[in-house]
């Protein structure tokens, strides 16, 4: 009797939101992230579906880069009888989406989304595969002492450049608080909105209060255009450019077309496992449809297969079991240099941080030793 049951199950579907903003502001960085869920997605059908349920039937939606429209689509999905939501991206789309999926218990793997708010207000659907700005704060701010007291203490003032929203303003209030507690002076904090099309009076103020590092934290277009505006104005700090969460300081599409720009950036920033052959894999499948491996791709392509594994689990479409399965997840099937997944309130505990360097035509990871590809150039050349 219970055969039927099963050889339906296995040639079912399970229904997936896939939330991105693919029009917008944020258009590139959601372009990229749907690519990396998809990859996923195919792979995981190519491969017969997730085991004893089904195939995945991929829900598109565009946030449009804000987050009444991520709204609008997380309504939309509900109405599609999605089984769960992948993504969201920005800090302001995510923390508006992952409360309206609540409203359905409607289990939302968020895929980027660093402002720690988006885990801390108890919502039982909500698991966040990355790190949070809080762990990213303080590892970027933990390397950066490491590598300024190994060359002498000799960068002493800092300046912050950063977009207002809910990511950038955030991350600026933490390392407001955190900088001077480890010798440094903040000199000044600049926000802008997103988008913003000229940084020439923002360059203007860095190069009149000569700081001895910048910390940009901005989303990709805003940060290209302020470090090609530095270089064009041939405005250095003197020890670094130092990006937390940079939207294009660990990007290999930043490095290609604007080198003299990017040229020894340093990051602290998501970022893959250069030791896993799985991401290897993925680098190559993305780079032969000629895209940028960017950090979009990997952490959606990982949090798909987090959620796959969830839903195989609970051997169901089954919100409620599908949330149980993703609260006690030991997920390592990843890319990334994190440990097993492992949900406390909704974070995953296991993700960390990396530091990179874009060297050369390269992005080479810095910290932590366990993976570095090599050493920091630090202080800064001069022009």
């Amino acid at each position: 009797l219970a055969a039927p049951a099963i050889l339906w199950a296995q040639g079912g579907v399970v229904k997936v939101g896939l939330l991105q903003p693919v029009s917008g502001a944020l258009a590139y960085s959601g372009q990229q992230g749907r690519l990396g869920v998809s990859i996923a997605v195919d792979e995981i059908n190519a491969a017969g579906g997730i085991k004893g349920v089904g195939k995945i039937e991929p829900v598109l939606g565009d946030a449009q880069s804000t987050p009444d429209g991520g709204n609008a689509e997380v309504e939309k999905m509900n109405s599609a009888g999605v089984s769960a939501i992948v993504g969201g991206y920005a800090s302001a789309i995510c923390l508006a989406t992952t409360q309206t999926a609540a409203r359905y218990d409607l289990p939302y793997v968020v895929d980027v989304g660093v402002t720690d708010a988006i885990v801390s207000r108890g919502l039982k659907n909500t698991f966040r595969f990355g790190p949070g700005f809080g762990v990213i704060a303080k590892t970027a701010l933990a390397n950066l002492v490491a590598i300024n007291d190994k060359a002498g203490k000799l960068a002493k003032t800092v300046m912050i450049v950063h977009e207002d929203s809910a990511f950038g303003s955030g991350l600026a209030k933490l390392l407001n608080t955190q900088l001077p507690t480890q010798g440094f002076e903040v000199l000044e904090t600049i926000p802008h909105p997103t988008p913003t099309r000229d940084f020439n009076n923002v360059v203007l103020k860095i190069k009149a209060a000569n700081p001895d590092i910048v910390i940009p934290a901005n989303y990709y277009n805003e940060y290209v255009l302020l470090a090609r505006t530095m270089q064009q104005q041939k405005v250095r700090p003197k020890a670094a450019i130092y990006s937390v969460l940079g939207g294009a300081a660990s990007s290999y599409k930043f490095v290609k077309e604007f080198p003299e720009a990017a040229q020894y950036i340093m990051d602290c920033n998501h970022w893959f496992d250069p030791r896993n052959p799985k991401a290897l894999a993925l680098r190559k499948k993305v780079e032969a449809q000629n895209q940028f491996f960017t950090y979009e791709v990997y952490m959606n392509y990982s949090a798909m297969l987090l959620l796959a594994d969830a839903i195989e689990r609970a051997k169901s479409t089954d919100r409620a079991k599908i949330t149980e399965a993703l609260a006690s997840s030991t997920f390592a099937g990843h890319v990334m240099p994190y440990g097993p997944t492992k949900f406390v309130n909704g974070q995953n505990e296991g993700a960390m941080p990396a530091n990179t360097q874009v060297q050369g035509n390269e992005i080479q990871v810095i910290l932590p030793d366990t993976f570095a590809s090599a050493k920091p150039v630090y202080p800064l050349p001069p022009i």
